[in-house]
């Protein structure tokens, strides 16, 4: 990979260039920046062959490491840019799409996981736990705008909403799935015991730890840069970014808790403190900004993996396809209809909601991280990445495509 080092930088170059020019060259057309970048990422994986390959698993800690970033990011943004005050009323399909839609996911994935691909009991309940969650990176074009730029509706907040919180949530399955392998690995079953550590420790414990870090970070920031002491400073928005998420990220790591939670349970306290003030929309504009940079470069190098598995001639069987396109169109849609019925939503907002279930980078980060901790065989972690990046893939692609037209059929009404 060093060798081909300047080479890669005019990649990222042009990568860059895309998400400069593309609202002049592509503003009118029914194409995505993700869609163009990965295509042209999958170019340059296919046709550049003297580029040394992309393993996902050989690289596996690089993937975690960058990802992460990514999604840690999109997290402030999407906690920062929320106008929607905490009622109940108001989250209510959020929380629905958290408790009903995301379990009933991961169930039907798991199941199709152990009997379409044959993996083992904790690599299924991995592959519903990674694919579960929407992912806030690839979902920003259909989120909530700026922050005090206008009323939200109700299909962007309650989107934005769950993009935020669902990949927190996520992880207790993540670890699931990680202790059912460490016990086989090791020969034993897993026991009703080890069930009930995982509930109390990985469920209440680290979801609970969270959210309490994420209020105190987001409390204690917003007190320093909003004091009167402060007031007639310019704060570094960058600094403030930076500090918010690491601060609420790396306190909530090191009291083994979730710290994606804490993280956009931080922006979104923060947030609330003198919501209406000028300086959220700064802090959206750099959190933007730095997102956008990432994700090129992480969708870059996605498409060079896909590009380079296509050149090496991996075997991608029609179960594959057939699953892949049975979540995103089926599974993930219905789940979405169940979950909001009863609701007072209009038709076509429920619809685009519960459709819309963008998957991406997050996915990347859960799935390098769990076969980083060497639990999964060779064999199952390679399924788990090809069934992974194809429904990435198609959902760039589907969900790039029907984004716009799904969100026109939708009242633009502001849900205060």
């Amino acid at each position: 990979m060093i060798d081909n080092y300047n080479l890669l930088l005019l990649v990222c170059g042009i990568a860059f260039l895309f998400g400069a020019l593309f609202p002049l060259i592509f503003g009118r057309t029914p194409i995505s920046l993700p869609m163009l970048q990965v295509v042209f990422g999958m170019a340059v994986g296919y046709w550049w062959t003297s580029l040394s390959f992309l393993d996902p698993i050989d690289n596996g800690l690089a993937i975690e490491k960058l990802t992460e970033i990514v999604v840690l990011v999109s997290l402030v943004g999407a906690g920062i840019k929320i106008d929607t005050p905490l009622l109940w009323r108001l989250w209510q399909p959020t929380l629905r799409l958290l408790l009903i839609t995301m379990p009933i996911c991961i169930f039907a994935m798991a199941v199709l996981g152990y009997y379409a691909f044959g993996l083992s009991l904790g690599a299924a309940i991995l592959l519903g736990a990674v694919l579960a969650p929407t992912d806030p990176v690839l979902a920003s074009s259909i989120q909530v705008g700026p922050p005090n730029t206008g009323g939200e509706d109700t299909t962007r907040f309650t989107l934005t909403s769950e993009a935020g919180l669902n990949d927190g949530l996520a992880f207790p399955f993540v670890y699931l799935a990680i202790k059912i392998a460490e016990a086989y690995s090791q020969g034993q079953d897993f026991t009703t015991e080890m069930l009930w550590s995982w509930f109390t420790h990985d469920v209440l414990w680290q979801i609970g730890a969270g959210v309490v870090v994420g209020v105190i970070v987001g409390k204690i920031l917003a007190k320093l840069v909003f004091s009167k002491h402060t007031l007639n400073t310019t704060i570094s928005q960058g600094y403030v970014v930076i500090a918010l998420t690491l601060l609420a990220y790396g306190l909530a790591e090191y009291i083994h808790s979730y710290g994606f939670i804490a993280v956009f349970i931080a922006a979104f306290t923060f947030r609330r403190s003198e919501c209406g003030h000028d300086y959220h929309y700064k802090l959206h504009d750099f959190a933007e900004q730095s997102e956008g940079l990432l994700m090129s470069l992480v969708l870059v190098s996605f498409g060079i993996l896909i590009g380079q598995g296509l050149q090496s001639g991996v075997e991608l069987t029609w179960r594959v396809y057939i699953v892949s396109f049975a979540f995103l169109v089926l599974i993930r849609p219905l789940a979405g209809l169940l979950a909001l019925s009863g609701l007072k939503m209009h038709r076509t907002e429920k619809y685009a909601v519960s459709a819309l279930g963008i998957r991406g980078i997050g996915t990347l980060y859960y799935l390098s991280y769990a076969i980083n901790q060497g639990y999964f065989n060779d064999q199952d972690a390679l399924k788990l990445w090809i069934v992974c990046s194809i429904v990435i893939l198609a959902s760039i692609f589907i969900h790039g495509i029907s984004a716009p037209w799904l969100l026109k059929m939708t009242p633009n009404k502001s849900h205060h």
